[in-house]
């Protein structure tokens, strides 16, 4: 395990310490199967899954990391999907909403990179190589004739009539993440390389080709995570909505027209402004999570304001935590996966 003072740390918004205790509130989360619900006795679903994995990984937490990947190996489809939410009741784990969602089922390829990176454990590579595989084998099977990959379908093979912009642009950057695992282990995967461009050209020229879900913070920020948008273009578009979703001194809006902060959409949204190289904002935003922060590590999910209301009730939630260490990770440079989402 990482020492303490090995970890990312950030001046008044996350102490060496801190932040494994808060690496500790996840992994007391994880099920004896690897499963990493959201909060005891809560639904799993396999992005976010991935992104505690992430979190777990940048702390040295590598053996709760390597459990949470080998849930996922077992889980997985044949057709290389998961389901988008998975809950365990009394030790058996049972599928919540069976659909299929191609950004939730990308998102392997980004975990397994940034765990070679920060490790280079090639052996771990190569176990997971036939899960990443299978996974955007699924996911590029799900596009159009354009270039959008379609959001996710049913378990009767029924696809979705549209796509999501957020979802896309995160299933971009996973695509070009597969790409990387395939050269470090000597394989060509053209058929990636093909819809990582299509899908990039569309997300780029198109956005009538999206489902309009402006009024989510996350459209605004994730072509910029997602690496669609870099240089000038990304800087304007974190500078176009900002008015809109930020609340000055609290942090990120999940919605445009509600009151309510959300600890995991400030930080992602530090982690685009440190993308293209703002980190003065980055961390801005970062010292607002400070609020949501309690005494055992965790995170309020969210914060209602003016009258400081946490909601869900107390709600504390695994992803938050883990987007707070990740997005911490990659403001101060610290593990050698830092450069994960940066241009």
């Amino acid at each position: 395990m990482t020492e303490a003072g090995d970890l990312p740390h950030l001046d008044e918004v996350l102490s060496a310490s801190e932040l494994a205790a808060t690496a500790d509130s996840i992994a007391a989360l994880q099920r004896p199967s690897g499963m990493i619900p959201w909060y005891p006795g809560g639904h799993c679903d396999p992005w976010n899954h991935v992104e505690t994995a992430m979190a777990l990984t940048v702390a040295g937490r590598y053996a709760e990391a390597e459990r949470a990947y080998d849930w996922l190996a077992a889980t997985q489809r044949d057709d290389g999907a998961w389901h988008n939410y998975y809950v365990e009741i009394d030790g058996r784990l049972e599928v919540e909403d069976p659909k299929l969602d191609t950004n939730v089922t990308a998102y392997v390829a980004t975990g397994v990179w940034q765990h070679w990176l920060v490790t280079e454990d090639k052996g771990f590579v190569e176990e997971l190589w036939p899960v990443v595989e299978r996974a955007l084998g699924f996911v590029t099977s799900m596009q159009t004739a354009r270039g959008e990959i379609v959001w996710a379908r049913h378990t009767d093979h029924a696809p979705w009539d549209y796509a999501l912009l957020t979802g896309s642009s995160s299933i971009a950057h996973s695509l070009r993440s597969g790409l990387a695992l395939a050269e470090l282990l000597g394989e060509d995967r053209p058929r990636w390389a093909a819809a990582a461009d299509r899908l990039t050209q569309v997300l780029t020229t198109m956005p009538h080709a999206f489902a309009p879900k402006d009024r989510w913070a996350m459209d605004w920020y994730y072509p910029v995570i997602g690496g669609v948008l870099t240089g000038d273009d990304a800087r304007a578009r974190l500078r176009q909505h900002w008015d809109t979703f930020v609340i000055d001194g609290r942090g990120v809006r999940c919605v445009s027209d509600e009151p309510w902060v959300t600890a995991a959409e400030t930080a992602e949204c530090a982690i685009a402004h440190a993308a293209v190289g703002d980190h003065t904002t980055a961390i801005e935003l970062l010292r607002t999570t400070r609020l949501h922060r309690c005494d055992d590590g965790a995170y309020l999910t969210g914060i209602v304001y003016p009258h400081e209301v946490a909601f869900p009730e107390a709600e504390t939630t695994a992803y938050t935590a883990a987007a707070v260490i990740l997005a911490v990770d990659l403001v101060t440079g610290t593990s050698p996966a830092a450069e994960l989402f940066a241009h």
